[in-house]
């Protein structure tokens, strides 16, 4: 049997959930290949790749998917890597420029503004280029690592995640594991899962963690002590019963709103 392709993403966050492909022996069982969130569901879609690390938004626009349970990059609290940078007042932005490397950020500002924040702006889908994407727009959604070295001192800044717990109650769910089912035939589902599953609890483990600290911090040039606090205050890795009705309640707004189709229900490997 071959082994199963695996689209993952490219961004500090992930860094812990990959661990044991990278570090250990898991690596040695699949195919990896590393990509943008958006392109990470494409490869889904067109079965280029039988497992990603998917933004939540696609498991509305891709079927036959199911998920594997209890691991996620989630927020409880304000998440850093995902803000909406604006020159002006909220009250006054007109126009905004939305990374395209996104599907859920995109979603998610799409439901605040429309829901929250004074009703639909103009939006225009573009590269994460901040001094381009303000040089056209009043704001700019910015995602992943370009987010966190974004010079705040500079703008006004809006977390995304705080701004959906501080509104709708619910932790935010961006992303999670997905199988194509067709993936799955023959094969353990569960031990599959667990793979998954051990990678994240070893990535998050004491010493683990430091060396993913020490390793990104000098690359993305941010200090060791704001990566650290990331990974272990901004991320929730756990795709828990507080994130999944943050799940549903953001698939239900964003349908209400026209974001995205009616998402099915969640099925789970």
């Amino acid at each position: 049997m071959s082994r199963l392709k695996i689209s993952a993403i490219s961004y500090l966050n992930t860094a812990p959930l990959m661990w044991d492909f990278e570090h250990g022996a898991a690596g040695a069982d699949f195919d990896i290949a590393y990509t943008i969130p958006s392109a990470c569901a494409e490869a889904l879609r067109e079965g280029t790749a039988d497992i990603g690390i998917i933004p939540a938004a696609a498991y509305a626009t891709i079927p036959n998917l199911v998920i594997i349970p209890d691991v996620a990059i989630a927020s409880r609290q304000a998440v850093r890597s995902i803000i909406l940078v604006s020159q002006v007042p909220v009250e006054q932005i007109r126009t905004v420029a939305l990374d395209t490397s996104s599907m859920t950020s995109v979603a998610l500002a799409k439901i605040l503004f429309a829901k929250w924040l004074g009703g639909a702006r103009e939006y225009a889908g573009m590269a994460p280029d901040l001094e381009t994407m303000l040089a056209k727009c009043d704001a700019a959604l910015l995602i992943g690592d370009p987010a966190l070295q974004v010079d705040r001192t500079r703008y006004l800044t809006i977390d995304l995640a705080e701004e959906w717990i501080a509104r709708a109650g619910k932790s935010f769910v961006f992303a999670f594991w997905a199988i194509r089912k067709q993936a799955l035939a023959g094969r353990d589902g569960s031990a599959i899962a667990e793979v998954f599953q051990r990678s994240r609890d070893h990535g998050l483990a004491p010493q683990e963690l430091e060396a993913i600290v020490q390793e990104w911090a000098p690359r993305l040039g941010l200090t060791v002590e704001v990566v650290r606090v990331y990974l272990t205050h901004n991320i929730h890795y756990y795709l828990d019963p507080p994130c999944l009705e943050g799940l549903e309640l953001f698939y239900h707004l964003a349908a209400e709103i026209g974001a995205l189709p009616r998402a099915p229900e969640l099925h789970f490997v």
